[in-house]
Formats: C-alpha cells, structure tokens, sequence
C-alpha cells in the first residue's frame, strides 16, 4: 500500500524490503500500469508495475503477509502467477531484462 507523500517507486522499494527483507540493486519500470476495482471502498486503482533485480546471495526474510518463497525459472514463475496479469508483468520483466538490463531502453526503464 502507498503510504500518505509516498510516490509509486518510494512504495516498491519499501514494500519489497518490508515483505522479503531484499534490497534493489536496480529497479525497473516495465512501462506498465495495472487497473482493479476495490469493491470495498467502490474504487479503481491505477497500479504501475515494477521489476527489481536482487542479489541472489541475499536472504530472504518473508514478512507475517507471506508463508513461503522460492526462486523460480521465468516461465515456472509465469505459471504459478495467481493473477492473469502478473503473468502478463512477468512476461513484460523477461523480455525487457532478457539481456540482464534494458538494452537501449536502460536511461528510460531504470528507475533508481
């Protein structure tokens, strides 16, 4: 959740650290922004999606949100997406950051 004064990419860096205890070594933004309704307070939020590239030697520490982590090849990880649309992020992280950075897009994607 974005906390009050806090923009999107303040929010996916924190949020990252505060349910898997990992630090972004770079972010990115896929140049992508997810839609959903909230029935409960009648809303629709606009939500931007971004890829963060992490040590693979770092811990990660799950938050009480979570009960489980495990790191998977692209493709298993777009298999077990919950959400249609995380698939569809995954997609967007594997084929933006296939080279191990954005390519030409690097100076527009990278956030941090």
């Amino acid at each position: 959740m974005v906390d009050e004064g806090e923009d999107p990419v303040a929010t996916a860096l924190r949020e990252l650290r505060e349910e898997t205890g990992l630090v972004a070594q770079r972010l990115y933004n896929l140049s992508r922004v997810e839609m959903f309704y909230r029935h409960g307070s009648d809303e629709v939020s606009l939500v931007p999606v971004f890829a963060a590239i992490v040590s693979p030697d770092d811990d990660v520490t799950l938050s009480e949100e979570h009960d489980a982590a495990m790191w998977l090849p692209l493709d298993a990880a777009r298999r077990r997406a919950s959400w249609p649309r995380m698939g569809r992020a995954l997609e967007d992280a594997g084929r933006l950051l296939a080279g191990g950075d954005a390519g030409a897009m690097e100076g527009e994607l990278r956030v941090d």
